[in-house]
């Protein structure tokens, strides 16, 4: 078979020689008691980089051993990209939510052979899942592996806002000292009102994260939480999204991308929110309108806003995200440190040693299986695509 491997290009001077640490704590559970991945062999070291090309998840020696054949990519948008090139005999498919490869119903239409798309990591809504369904292409991906790591990604992210770290750390390398410049946008999150919308993996680790700091919690989600967690956390549950962010000081996203919440953030539901609140996305860039966020933080509605997430990725050089005031954007990196890049590529192979064997995948690894929504996917996603408008990823660096 022929697997097609979509990856981030490698580090602008090379592979790393050596890396910051010598390698990385080991686990064997996720905190609801799930296993990791539990792949037959692994041909890398945990804690190397794996998502860049010259990486290649670690899956060369496997896949060619088995007498298959591995393409690895990074041109993946323009016309007569390589990737578009590669495709068209692919059976597997393979692309990372940092650096995704959108696989819209055209590009699915033009490889008759393509069998499944594995997601390495969590969230597979670049791939029009309607259109997988209409043509029998399983979608899969590697459930909890970098929850975890995003959980982190965003309370780094709302203290930083809350804090105004940026602005402090802009000063010190500038070769500055004015306190009253650097405070004069900066709190305590003591006592504020911290809510997320969607309590999932990523959710409810960012509400038992933010608990020991004092803080008032609540969540929306469309699946309540379990009594006893409310009582716990000493959660406020909310019927609505208009709700929760008319009370909050701080918002989270962490739902996934999907017809219904695409777009969920416009002007209309910004303008809800408690004036001068936070908001941190590192869901999907496509939850908020990019335009509607930036005229916030111009006009004060929006104190702040931090996101790890854009559309299309990557985000073309005039993004409006990327020069509005008050931000904390990343280029997608809180699911790919080099810890979750171990449990993701192990995640992978195990995916891909369970299709060629014949061996059932994990249910919850399950996004569109035979032609219908599945396991992690029939909880989490609705019916559609919300591919639409991916092109303009072809505009970076134009």
């Amino acid at each position: 078979m022929k697997i097609l491997c979509v990856l981030y290009d490698d580090p602008k001077d090379g592979m790393p020689s050596k890396y910051a640490l010598d390698g990385i704590p080991k686990l064997e559970t996720y905190p609801d008691g799930m296993t990791l991945p539990t792949p037959k062999g692994r041909d890398f070291n945990p804690g190397d980089l794996l998502g860049c090309v010259s990486g290649e998840l670690g899956l060369r020696k496997f896949l060619e051993d088995r007498g298959h054949t591995l393409v690895v990519t990074s041109d993946k948008d323009a016309d007569g990209c390589e990737a578009d090139k590669e495709l068209v005999d692919a059976d597997v498919v393979i692309s990372q939510p940092f650096w995704p490869y959108y696989l819209t119903r055209k590009r699915m239409e033009s490889a008759p052979n393509l069998k499944m798309a594995i997601t390495a990591g969590i969230g597979s809504d670049h791939v029009d899942l309607q259109a997988a369904m209409d043509h029998k292409v399983d979608v899969v991906e590697v459930t909890y592996c970098n929850s975890i790591s995003v959980s982190e990604h965003i309370i780094m992210m709302i203290l930083s806002l809350v804090r105004d770290y940026h602005n402090q750390h802009s000063i010190v390398k500038a070769g500055g000292w004015n306190i009253a410049d650097a405070v004069q946008r900066s709190y305590d999150v003591e006592g504020m009102h911290i809510g997320t919308v969607a309590a999932g993996r990523i959710g409810l680790s960012v509400l038992r994260k933010m608990n020991p700091f004092d803080v008032h919690l609540h969540y929306f989600d469309r699946h309540r939480l379990p009594e006893s967690v409310e009582q716990e956390l000493n959660l406020t549950f909310h019927e609505s999204v208009e709700s929760m962010v008319a009370v909050c000081d701080v918002v989270t996203i962490n739902c996934p991308l999907h017809p219904e919440t695409e777009n969920l953030f416009d002007e209309t539901l910004i303008n809800k929110m408690k004036k001068g609140a936070y908001l941190v996305n590192t869901a999907r860039g496509k939850i908020c309108n990019k335009e509607a966020i930036a005229d916030a933080l111009k006009s004060g509605q929006l104190s702040g806003y931090a996101g790890d997430v854009w559309f299309p990725q990557p985000a073309p050089n005039d993004h409006v995200w990327r020069t509005m005031p008050n931000h904390g954007m990343t280029p997608h990196t809180s699911g790919t440190t080099l810890s979750a890049q171990a449990r993701y590529a192990d995640g992978t192979r195990e995916i891909l040693e369970c299709f060629f064997d014949n061996e059932p995948i994990r249910n919850k690894y399950l996004i569109v299986k035979d032609g219908e929504l599945a396991g992690m996917g029939a909880h989490s996603y609705s019916k559609g695509s919300v591919t639409e408008g991916s092109e303009e990823a072809a505009e970076y660096k134009k």
